[in-house]
């Protein structure tokens, strides 16, 4: 049976550890690391065992009993949450580690929303219960508050497969058969485990243990426990269906795409079909990793995680054969900011350097400013800027540097319009028009399509619709993104003998922009959702800061002089909060931030003018059309357009 394993915490809860346990205990490795020693087998990049932390999603494979495991150790830093939610996608069940010390952290709060979202089941490890202060009990309590009543105890509950009353009448609570069977006193031991393995799975109920990674207390007992309560099916005989989770790049500059297969077998020289263009092509080696070594195999089968080299194009996230193409992520960069180089360097290197990057994560979304001649990436925080400075001078062998971080706003509006296009110099033809209307906060940017194939054929269409699609859009106020906008292709007009290449594009881009120019836009700010817990003492402070950065909150829920407040609040007034908030809580308040989309921004004006974008000045837009009379092509503005266009 195969098993893919995740194992997530806060930063410093001994995540990295409790996995070494694990792989030592498999024998899959021969020494245990250690971080602070800084030769953990998983934290194998120099960076991560200079600063200490996970950065990367590396993956270990071990065997116990009748199972094959394939561990992923994530991330446990909140600027590197993209990466662990993409691990996320793969694994059949997660592995919480909380320290027994301090409890529920801000980023504990973050993974469990994900694991939530995803739909994974969770096991929870309490950690140092060696050390000074802690107290499992509280933590276990603090679980069943914050996160969720189903959480148990199975430290002592559930022991060589054996399950004591306590948990017995747990389970049974939670299934009615099961109750009937328990109030007959009937307990049948395949059945009652059958059931627990499937209220696991089913996110029903959340079995906890305890122990000390550290000192190597309760480790065994607890795979033994994994291994008995997790079930997969995965099906080999259907055809072959896979996700690309992470993209790397070997020392030869291949691309190696790393999947989860969910169905069916891949066998080297396969051809596999990806992407929204479905191109195809041959996997050329397939490779087996565990930890920084691999080993190349014929074929990989459904339920196992592999890499494999052949795919030149693909991306993260790409679906491939039978399986869903359902991987919206929920974890987005909220900062923008500019690379900054010596001259000496191409541009096109360091451009070149950051594409490589971008495949490795796309939430970079690197960007190259034709106008300014800058490239942009965004980013989670300013830790992560620090990792790719470093990345950047190891792989590449450059230095570089990051202007100060930026909100990354959007854009939308408050009004639907008709925006008009029409590209007509000499020898050329197309009209376009759109209709605008504002779309539901958090939808993005869509495209419909009534056009009638009278008026345009379907090709010309399909052409349009593509040109809508190919790139995101500026908005008028600030020439951020634009969002939340449905655009609807309505009719057009193209020339039998004029209309070639570009035309097309020429006239769609005008006619967004044309329809921007009228209706009322609309400046975005990304927000925070909140969960701050501080003594009682201690709300009137926190209330005052969230009203002061524009935030709101919900009625604050206090139980045993903690209290809970939740709310939402500007990225912008909030980003630098956590620092301060540490401080005045003498670090023992519990302060959780996620990225919770975007909504009106609080400063609007001040935005607008900070920035000072020149609409009239973009190299991408322009609102004017172009039409054509006596040979020579001239030029309509945008608020004289629609009177001018041929299809009205």
């Amino acid at each position: 049976m195969n098993k893919t394993i995740g194992i997530l915490a806060h930063v410093d809860a001994g995540k990295t550890t409790f996995s070494e346990q694990l792989l030592y205990h498999t024998k899959s490795i021969r020494e245990r690391g250690r971080v602070d020693h800084q030769n953990a087998f998983l934290d194998s990049h120099s960076i991560e065992k200079s600063r200490g932390i996970t950065i990367f999603a590396d993956q270990a494979t071990f065997s116990f009993k009748n199972s094959t495991y394939f561990l992923i150790d994530t991330p446990g830093h909140v600027d590197f949450s993209s990466e662990m939610e993409r691990s996320i996608q793969v694994m059949d069940y997660a592995v919480i580690i909380v320290s027994a010390v301090d409890g529920i952290e801000g980023h504990t709060e973050t993974v469990w929303e994900l694991l939530q979202k995803h739909k994974v089941p969770v096991f929870f490890f309490i950690n140092k219960t060696d050390r000074e202060g802690a107290n499992p009990a509280q933590v276990l309590k603090e679980i069943q508050t914050e996160f969720s009543k189903n959480a148990f105890d199975i430290t002592f509950n559930f022991q060589t497969g054996q399950m004591n009353e306590s948990l017995i009448e747990f389970i049974a609570e939670r299934d009615e058969e099961l109750l009937a069977l328990y109030l007959e006193s009937e307990y049948d031991e395949t059945l009652w485990l059958e059931r627990f393995q499937s209220l696991i799975a089913k996110n029903q109920i959340y079995p906890c243990a305890t122990g000390s990674a550290l000192q190597d207390t309760g480790i065994l007992e607890f795979l033994h426990q994994l291994d008995q309560l997790t079930v997969t099916s995965y099906e080999k005989d259907e055809a072959f269906g896979a996700r690309i989770y992470k993209i790397r790049h070997d020392e030869n500059g291949n691309r190696i795409c790393f999947l989860k297969a969910f169905s069916g077998t891949l066998k080297v020289r396969d051809k596999l079909s990806y992407g929204t263009q479905g191109l195809e092509e041959k996997v050329s080696q397939i490779r087996m990793y565990n930890g920084k070594k691999f080993q190349t195999v014929e074929q990989a089968v459904a339920g196992e995680l592999f890499a494999i080299a052949g795919l030149t194009e693909a991306e993260i996230g790409d679906a491939i054969g039978n399986c869903p193409d359902d991987n919206k992520s929920a974890v987005l960069p909220t900062l923008k900011s500019t690379v900054l180089f010596d001259s000496t360097i191409s541009v096109k290197e360091v451009l070149a350097s950051f594409q490589l990057l971008d495949a490795e994560d796309p939430s970079l979304s690197v960007y190259w400013d034709e106008h300014f001649q800058k490239i942009q990436i965004q980013v989670m925080g300013i830790i992560q800027l620090e990792v790719l400075e470093q990345v950047v001078l190891e792989r590449f062998g450059y230095p570089i540097q990051f202007g100060e971080p930026e909100i990354l706003y959007k854009e939308t509006i408050k009004t639907a319009v008709m925006g008009y296009g029409h590209f007509e110099p000499l020898r050329h033809y197309a009209e376009v028009h759109l209709k605008l209307e504002p779309g539901e906060r958090g939808s993005g940017f869509q495209i419909d399509n009534t056009c009638h194939a009278d008026a345009l054929s379907t090709g010309n269409q399909n052409l349009i619709l593509h040109h809508l699609t190919e790139r995101n859009h500026h908005g008028v106020l600030t020439g951020s993104s634009l969002t939340d906008v449905k655009a609807t292709l309505v009719t057009g007009r193209g020339h039998n003998q004029h209309t070639s290449g570009g035309d097309f594009r020429e006239a769609t881009f005008r006619a967004l922009r044309q329809g921007l120019e009228q209706a009322q836009n609309q400046l975005l700010e990304p927000m925070y959702r909140f969960k701050i817990k501080v003594n009682l003492d201690q709300m009137g402070k926190v209330l005052s800061d969230i009203q002061q950065a524009f935030g709101s909150f919900e009625t604050p829920e206090t139980f045993e002089e903690k209290t809970t407040i939740e709310g939402r609040v500007p990225v912008a007034t909030f980003m630098n909060y956590s620092t301060e908030f540490a401080a005045w809580t003498h670090g023992k308040g519990s302060l959780s931030l996620l990225f919770d989309g975007y909504d009106l921004c609080h400063n609007e004006a001040h935005v607008i003018s900070k920035m000072g974008y020149d609409k009239n000045a973009d190299p991408l837009y322009t609102s004017t059309s172009i039409f054509c009379a006596k040979g020579q092509g001239y030029k309509v503005p945008w608020d004289q357009a629609e009177k001018a266009m041929h299809c009205l």
